[in-house]
């Protein structure tokens, strides 16, 4: 089942896709520059270009999915968000673009303190912060590889 990498032009979305690009299924990514999206596409995953504050660019790039990860460091780093004003904007819109694309489910991998919005759909929150890459990205895994999770 295809699996969308929010941020995955940050450092640790970098990790997380090549994890779940050596897995069998498709590997999306949404990332906001052309150079790391050619970076990926070289590496056989489908890549979505847009502002990581527009639900409607995260939610088109979601559809079909069946586990959308979010990278909070894509959110709170000095990347251009046109659509937010705050990180808070960001997140709820992410949580918006989820609930209108329908995944079966959210991990949310987190660099800050803050909770993730209310969402509709089952989530799980991957805490990144002081974790290597490698761990984050392999706990990101095992929860896309679960049948559930509860």
């Amino acid at each position: 089942m295809p699996v969308l990498v929010v941020g995955a032009d940050t450092a640790l979305g970098e990790v997380i896709v090549d994890q779940l690009a050596g897995r069998q299924g498709e590997v999306r990514a949404f990332v906001s520059s052309v150079e790391s999206g050619g970076a990926l596409r070289a590496k056989g995953v489908k890549v979505a270009l847009g502002d990581v504050s527009d639900a409607s660019h995260v939610e088109a790039a979601s559809l079909n999915c069946f586990s959308v990860v979010f990278i909070s460091e894509a959110a709170i780093d000095d990347r251009e968000r046109a659509f937010a004003a705050t990180t808070t904007d960001v997140y709820t819109g992410w949580a918006s673009a989820v609930d209108a694309s329908s995944p079966q489910r959210v991990i949310w991998v987190r660099h800050d303190r803050a909770d993730p919005p209310d969402m509709s759909v089952a989530f799980a929150v991957v805490d990144a912060a002081g974790r290597s890459r490698d761990d984050v990205a392999q706990d990101v895994v095992r929860l896309d590889d679960q049948a559930t999770l509860d």
